[in-house]
């Protein structure tokens, strides 16, 4: 089965079914990795946090980078249409996952810890949120590209480019120094 952008389906499956499946496997995951390691393993859900919000901030850098410069080709080229597929991909592939793992681990592990009281940790949870409000745009983005519809500009996805590594910068000092 074929979606709207030409990508073959699995097995048929909606985005949202996929979402819920994956979600399913990272909760029996998770679950695992709590049998398995004890008391260890929020040790090993801080790592593959890490790995995952590395993996998040890799793609919240480069895909505007991307937009920048399938902006400046003509719709429909075969330049364009390349830059579809990496920008759908990266996406798919790199981006929705690692930030959905960031989430609920992130969350677990901040229960665990006890950090949800800590104002330093609200702080943190707002620049989140709103990093993936920009992660959200993106992905409105990444539709509207894919439909020849792009209508931002150049330099509004220059100026966009930054505001990820804003948040991180902000989000980093607020775990590593706990200012307050």
């Amino acid at each position: 089965m074929e979606s709207q952008e030409g990508e073959k389906q699995i097995g048929g499956a909606s985005p949202a079914t996929r979402a819920f499946v994956a979600l399913g496997v990272t909760a029996a995951l998770t679950a695992a990795v709590l049998m398995v390691f004890g008391m260890r393993a929020y040790d090993w859900l801080k790592a593959v946090h890490v790995i995952a919000v590395i993996s998040w901030m890799a793609g919240m850098l480069y895909l505007p980078r991307l937009f920048i410069y399938h902006s400046q080709v003509a719709p429909g080229s075969e330049t364009s249409e390349l830059f579809k597929v990496m920008e759908r991909r990266l996406l798919r592939i790199i981006m929705n996952p690692a930030m959905v793992l960031s989430w609920v681990i992130g969350l677990w592990l901040a229960w665990q810890a006890g950090w949800f009281k800590a104002p330093w940790f609200h702080a943190k949870l707002l620049l989140v949120i709103l990093l993936s409000a920009v992660h959200g745009h993106y992905s409105k983005a990444v539709r509207m590209f894919a439909a020849n519809r792009n209508t931002i500009s150049t330099r509004h996805w220059r100026i966009l480019n930054e505001i990820p590594a804003v948040l991180m910068i902000g989000i980093v000092i607020l775990v590593i120094v706990k200012p307050f």
